[in-house]
């Protein structure tokens, strides 16, 4: 289906700002976010959320709803979840009109859409080009969000990183607390490699200063992006599956670790009441951290995990 940017008489003041926060599986997006809504909520920004989640359980909504503080009528409204899909492919329907529904419902100043670790931001931010989101959304930014640990271990850099990272407005190498900072230079010259012009930031746990997220754009490569965009490149997504595991009460939080490393997986995540209690699970690699959530997921989530792989068929 081809796209164009149409530019209707519109009130300029009425439009908002559009972030997409993507990056590869476990580079730390939820974390990004959960402290962006944190700023937003200490300086009265009302921000919507819609989170992809490549899966059916549903933990990162879970996660960003855990940090929602504020109080007003419309609270339940500003997080909605696409689950079971991508939405640069099967779901961008429907994220037009949860697009459309959020404006009507909760009026944002803002909105950030989520993306699962295997969309392509590029082919989600075109979903902004399309009427009638087109008529109000001001300007939108792709943000990549990279794990320093992955790109330092040269793991997972083909594919589907490589088409995240050239699409990035900004790029933000996070989890620079678990390289060496001598590695960092190289780091950021191997992201050069791929995307030479996007600003890039260094993040521990996902702290991105929200003063950066709109970076100037002088030479307006934005704007040339969506109007040189009226047909889609060609879709080229690589195949990921998803895989339900059930995990026992009162685990042993080491041989629950060792497990899920034996697994071999790109991704695993979810809420296991451990042998040291109730802990958040999140397995990137042969990385498996398990963190006390700050109060307790919905009970259907406890004692579930996600895994993810690249498919095998």
């Amino acid at each position: 289906m081809a796209l164009s940017r149409i530019e209707p008489t519109v009130d300029r003041s009425l439009r908002v700002p559009a972030l997409i926060v993507s990056g590869f599986l476990g580079s730390g997006k939820t974390s990004v976010v959960r402290h962006l809504l944190a700023d937003a909520q200490r300086e009265g920004t009302r921000v919507a959320v819609i989170s992809n989640e490549f899966g059916e359980l549903g933990i990162d909504g879970a996660l960003l709803s855990m940090d929602d503080d504020n109080d007003d009528d419309n609270g339940d409204e500003k997080y909605i979840e696409l689950q079971g899909g991508c939405v640069c492919c099967r779901l961008s329907d429907e994220l037009v009109d949860t697009l459309v529904a959020l404006r009507e419902r909760v009026k944002p100043d803002r909105v950030i859409v989520e993306t699962s670790g295997v969309a392509l931001p590029f082919d989600v931010q075109m979903n902004f080009w399309r009427e009638p989101v087109a008529s109000w959304i001001e300007d939108d930014v792709a943000l990549i969000v990279v794990n320093a640990e992955q790109l330092a271990a040269g793991r997972d850099l083909d594919g589907t990183f490589e088409q995240q990272v050239s699409s990035a407005d900004l790029l933000v190498l996070n989890k620079v607390d678990l390289v060496a900072e001598g590695d960092l230079p190289r780091l950021e010259a191997m992201l050069r490699e791929i995307e030479p012009d996007a600003p890039l930031v260094r993040a521990v746990q996902g702290a991105v200063d929200p003063m950066l997220l709109f970076p100037p754009d002088p030479d307006g490569l934005r704007r040339r992006r969506r109007s040189a965009a009226a047909t889609p490149p060609p879709h080229q997504h690589e195949d990921f599956e998803t895989e339900p595991l059930q995990v026992e009460s009162g685990v042993d939080s080491k041989t629950l670790e060792q497990r899920l490393v034996s697994l071999g997986a790109l991704r695993c995540k979810g809420f296991v009441e451990t042998s040291i209690g109730l802990r958040l699970v999140q397995g990137v690699g042969t990385r498996v951290e398990l963190t006390e959530p700050r109060q307790p997921p919905p009970a259907h989530m406890i004692g579930q995990l996600v895994v993810i792989r690249r498919s095998t068929r």
